[in-house]
């Protein structure tokens, strides 16, 4: 209550303004009212009397809460004096005086006012009403924003929730279309979490969708409120200091019909804040273990949490006030959602706290550390030995509002009244109009924002970490991709990761634009490399190659937007046939390698689409697509995977300028597909359009070649002759295909090449004609980790055969041991302790199959003790045996 020692918020002075949060303080009797003097000087000089046919009766605002009225007459004093030319100063000075009035609740609203003219405007043109809820609405949206990360953080802590979804969001490299708001809630509460071994332990057995569903929504539902709220307060911040219009040069900002526009998507903010913090509330109380405890608090929440149908009536009734127009209605109304909402963050809140500390509440707030014991009379020392730690977040912020509260528990009481005082103790302090409120809104700022600074790193978009089980797949593949291209004669060649930007540039066509340019740097305009493909052909025309098989793996950079299976940084690995040789020979090899790359990284079933540029070119040509436009053409029809065909039809008329008719028959061209051969006898019966062009009687020619090739070295089965199939690149002369993976993963395609015969002599005077495939092995990476995780594959980061496992502190037999064996070169580790489980564990962990056990016996009698982990068996052998014994168990 305002009184002795409140603040004072003043009005009417030249510059001043009212904010959000001086309303408030003001509407809640927090702080008292003071006309400016400067004010008060120039409401005396006006002597308009009030016209005695003039009335006005606050009676309308009987229906509002006191809180409400308060900040509705406060908004109408600000517009009075804002206006101040034709206003007396009676009427400013009487609502002055009633909102200091500590000695009633009570406004008289039947008392009617003589007003002039001039009073009558602002009553009757100024939204004051609205303006008055609405400063209310803005500043308990920002105190529930601010505080509704830190409240759901707890309840993350207490449920044992899985916040992997907070780390996708802030972008581990798949990329995600969230917005700035969605990434910072999640950056808030991953720092409130950082260190905490509560999260990830889910408490509920069951009911795991809905505690995911109650979790993964935080950072979307947060992120909106956030900011719709930052919506409100740009908006409120103007009208709070807007004169009535059409007086003294204010002309407003708007009607109420425009104001309840604004705040309608507060509303449904609102009503989802709401829901989803109800569902957590509930979890955490389920989460609890002590029976006792959780059917009294179980009891509390029901009887006193609003429920979420009663959220659902509140928000169905504003809605319908502002469809029909009742804006104060609404704004009433939306002022009651807004309260609720805040009353079920509360509880949240209190249900979180509860159930972290768990039996020993109690106890702990009664201050009686020695003798805990819990509401079913047991011992709660139990409690202390299995409590985690909590994240550093967290921790300082339940710190802080357990010993806020603690100071005032007072005299010790019956554990369930204490309970209950406390919980109510609890729901109070996180109301905006507590004294402590303040501090604890402080206090969430500061534990976000000391981590500014240090705020925990992330990955720049379109980019990812390789944890050491993903590098071990990693590993392995790359492997088998070398091994297979080396099979195949091909030799190891490595080109700079940029290049001058003159290199790349006209090679891409429409993608071209996805190229990182670097900043000048000396003299040389230089851009990352695009793809292999394009250094290639640059080093075999320097270096005047006429024929060279290589092969490459190595990062190549795209400024693309980032999706699920689409990086900015990533791996590719190439093989390509450059030089003269039989028809259709390398392109054969190249897809045979293809081929074999798929089958022995063995992820299932893949397809091989393939087609033909120049077939494509003499469709083109055949429906009238002048030669020039080929090439963009071919890009739109590229899109066909992404698009229907009705996207690209209306881009090829549109954009691209043909007409309906040629577009068609495109259309029905490239939804041919079907077995290489069955197909490609179609397009060469009698009388096709096909067989009367050049360029595309040599591509069904060449394609029949490799065809019969394919069949010969069976592996056609896995090819689809595929019309659509147009490889966007604008470097494509011939042969052109793709690798798509057909199971549940979906990445797209996982590898794609063709033949390039004009590329190479881009860079020199000879033109050399080259094939190639490039693997797309971060998407293939994707495949296999997924498939490691549905074949339930446990998946070892080292290859370590043994552990030297040295029982006390002597380094230089570790040294010894462990040199011996690398010498023999046994893949080995060593680890120095005393005791023997740490060994044991570490073994298990890494799943290292053999153990070497030394302690002072086994060195006093020159053995060594060997033990078989997953057998669990062990033996002792003679110290000088124990390379040969090793090297015999592993060879068998």
């Amino acid at each position: 209550m305002a009184g002795e020692g409140s603040h004072v918020i003043t009005v009417g002075g030249k510059g001043g303004s009212l904010s959000s949060s001086s309303v408030f303080a003001v509407a809640n009797r927090i702080a008292l009212v003071r006309i400016d003097s400067s004010a008060l000087d120039r409401l005396s000089s006006n002597h308009k009397n009030p016209n005695p046919n003039l009335k006005f009766k606050f009676s309308f605002l009987k229906d509002l809460s006191p809180q409400e009225s308060r900040a509705s007459l406060l908004l109408l004093l600000n517009k009075l004096l804002l206006l101040s030319s034709g206003i007396r100063p009676s009427l400013p000075l009487f609502l002055s005086d009633a909102l200091n009035d500590t000695t009633t609740n009570q406004f008289d609203f039947d008392h009617e006012f003589d007003v002039t003219n001039d009073d009558l405007l602002v009553l009757e043109k100024s939204l004051f009403v609205l303006d008055g809820i609405s400063a209310i609405l803005d500043h308990q949206s920002f105190a529930l924003s601010a505080i509704a990360d830190a409240v759901a953080a707890l309840s993350c802590e207490a449920t044992g929730a899985d916040v992997s979804a907070f780390n996708l969001i802030i972008d581990s490299g798949d990329g995600s279309s969230a917005t700035k708001d969605e990434i910072a809630v999640s950056s808030d509460l991953k720092v409130l979490l950082n260190g905490s071994k509560y999260v990830g332990k889910l408490k509920l057995e069951s009911d795991t969708t809905d505690q995911h569903n109650a979790i993964s929504e935080i950072p979307q539902v947060h992120a909106t409120f956030r900011e719709i709220s930052r919506l409100v307060h740009s908006r409120t911040r103007v009208e709070l200091n807007s004169p009535a219009a059409g007086k003294g040069g204010g002309t407003g900002t708007g009607t109420g019909k425009a104001l309840a526009t604004t705040f309608s998507s507060l509303s449904e903010a609102l009503r989802h804040v709401g829901k989803s913090s109800w569902s957590r509330a509930k979890l955490n109380i389920d989460v609890l273990t002590n029976v006792d405890l959780r059917s009294s608090l179980m009891e509390m929440f029901r009887t006193e949490c609003p429920t979420v149908d009663s959220l659902e009536d509140i928000f169905m009734s504003s809605s319908q006030a502002r469809f029909r127009g009742h804006y104060i209605n609404f704004f009433h109304d939306l002022n009651s959602l807004s309260e609720m909402v805040r009353k079920i963050v509360s509880w949240e809140a209190t249900t979180a706290i509860v159930s972290l500390e768990g039996t020993g509440l109690v106890d702990k707030l009664q201050g009686n550390a020695s003798s805990r014991v819990d509401m079913n009379g047991q011992s709660a020392k139990a409690e202390k030995k299995r409590k985690k730690v909590l994240g550093k977040g967290t921790s300082i912020l339940m710190q802080f509002i357990t010993d806020t509260l603690q100071r005032g528990v007072g005299e010790a009481v019956d554990p369930s009244a204490l309970l209950e005082k406390w919980v109510r103790d609890l729901i109070s302090f996180f109301d905006p109009k507590h004294s402590g409120f303040n501090s604890l809104l402080k206090k969430v700022k500061e534990i976000v924002e000391s981590n500014e600074s240090r705020r925990l790193p992330k990955l720049p978009k379109g980019t990812r970490d390789f944890a050491k089980e993903q590098m071990a797949i990693r590993e392995k593949a790359f492997s088998i991709i070398v091994e297979v291209f080396k099979r195949h004669g091909a030799m190891a060649l490595d080109t700079p990761a940029f290049e001058l930007r003159e290199t790349l540039m006209g090679k891409y066509g429409e993608d071209s634009k996805l190229i990182y340019d670097l900043a000048d740097q000396g003299g040389e305009l230089c851009s990352l490399r695009y793809d292999l493909t394009v250094p290639f052909a640059r080093y075999v025309a320097m270096n005047g190659i006429t024929s060279f098989k290589r092969y490459q793996i190595a990062k190549v950079y795209r400024r693309d937007n980032p999706s699920k299976g689409r990086y900015r940084e990533f791996y590719q690995c190439d093989f390509d046939i450059a030089g003269q040789y039989e028809t259709m020979g390398p392109d054969f090899e190249v897809v045979k390698v293809m081929t074999e790359l798929l089958d022995e990284l063995n992820i299932d079933d893949y397809e091989v689409k393939l087609n033909h540029r120049r077939l494509l070119d003499g469709m083109l040509d055949i429906r009238g697509v002048s030669p020039e436009k080929f090439r963009t053409i071919c890009s739109s029809i590229d899109k066909l995977d992404k698009q229907s065909f009705e996207q690209i039809r209306k881009e090829m008329v549109e954009e691209k300028g043909l007409t309906v008719e040629t577009a068609d028959k495109i259309g029905t061209f490239v939804k041919e597909r079907g077995p290489p051969l069955e197909l490609l006898s179609k397009l060469k019966q009698k009388g096709s359009k096909f067989l009367e062009n050049e360029g595309s009687l040599v591509a069904l020619n060449e394609l029949e070649i490799l065809f019969e090739a394919l069949e010969k070295s069976k592996c056609i089965d896995k090819v689809v002759f595929d019309l659509s199939l147009a490889r966007g690149l604008d470097y494509y002369t011939g042969v052109i295909f793709e690798a798509v993976f057909k199971g549940a993963t979906q990445v797209g395609s996982i590898a794609a090449g063709g033949r390039y015969d004009n590329l190479i002599g881009m860079f020199g005077t000879k033109q050399v004609p080259a094939v190639g495939v490039s693997l797309g092995i971060e998407r293939v990476f994707t495949i296999m980790e997924q498939l490691h995780k549905d074949r339930n594959q446990a998946t070892r980061a080292t290859e370590t055969q043994i552990l030297v496992a040295i029982l006390g502190d002597d380094l230089s037999l570790a040294a010894e041991l462990g040199s011996e064996l690398w010498t023999a070169r046994l893949k080995a580790e060593y680890m120095v302790s005393k005791r023997v489980m740490k060994h044991i564990e570490r073994a298990r962990a890494s799943r290292i199959p053999l153990m070497v056990i030394v302690g002072e016996r086994e060195l006093n009698e020159g053995v060594v003790k060997l033990k078989d982990v997953e057998a669990n068996k062990e033996e002792e052998i003679p110290r000088d045996r124990l390379v040969e014994e090793l090297q015999r168990r592993l060879s068998g």
